[in-house]
């Protein structure tokens, strides 16, 4: 994984007692934490570099959780969020969970259950990074081809034979089975098949 990313649990809560309160229990087991006072201070504080997840309120003045979480989606943050709950939020919860939050705690916090749910939210951030970093690197690789080799790569990937796209774009059979090795070394695919899926996985057709 690049170094640049850091695991930070970010705590975000109006309630400094709370805030304290989960950055001490965090801390003693050896993770980073960073806490903000509001939604908008970690929305203006969040950098490209932040990675881990997110422990939020979902009841908070100005913006709350949900709102919070519409806000992440739209500025593609893909932080995983740990909702932090009262007993009266649970339909807010569940509503949460559905547009993808990977747990909601119940205030008090249980000590146990907090960690547990902050190391799967940090392996599903590993898992996120990770795909992200590999789809810059497709996007990177793809961004190398001409616009020939976009045209024969898109009708390939469609199933047509190197005859059929020498006939669509009118240039020799020959000429179609070069600007398909020039595609498979610039986008490190193995054969057609893993282009296809590569294409398909990373939304980048």
């Amino acid at each position: 994984m690049n170094n640049s990313y850091k695991s930070t649990v970010f705590i975000i809560d109006d309630d400094v007692a709370i805030r304290d309160s989960l950055t001490m229990m965090i801390e003693q087991v050896g993770l980073n934490v960073q806490s903000f006072s509001s939604a908008w201070a970690f929305l203006n504080a969040y950098r490209p570099v932040f990675w881990g997840c997110i422990i939020v309120d979902i009841q908070m003045p100005l913006i709350d959780g949900l709102q919070f979480q519409e806000e992440l989606l739209r500025r593609k943050i893909v932080l995983p969020l740990i909702f932090l709950t009262g007993h009266g939020d649970i339909p807010m919860s569940v509503k949460a969970m559905k547009a993808g939050a990977l747990d909601f705690l119940t205030k008090p916090v249980i000590r146990e259950k907090l960690l547990v749910s902050i190391n799967i939210a940090l392996l599903e951030a590993e898992k996120r990074i990770i795909t992200m970093i590999r789809s810059e690197e497709i996007a990177l690789r793809l961004s190398k081809l001409t616009t020939r080799e976009r045209e024969v790569m898109a009708l390939a990937i469609q199933g047509l034979s190197n005859k059929e796209i020498a006939s669509c774009l009118k240039i020799s059979h020959r000429t179609v089975e070069i600007y398909k090795s020039h595609i498979m070394y610039k986008t490190g695919a193995l054969n057609l098949l893993d282009l296809t899926r590569i294409i398909q996985e990373h939304n980048l057709d």
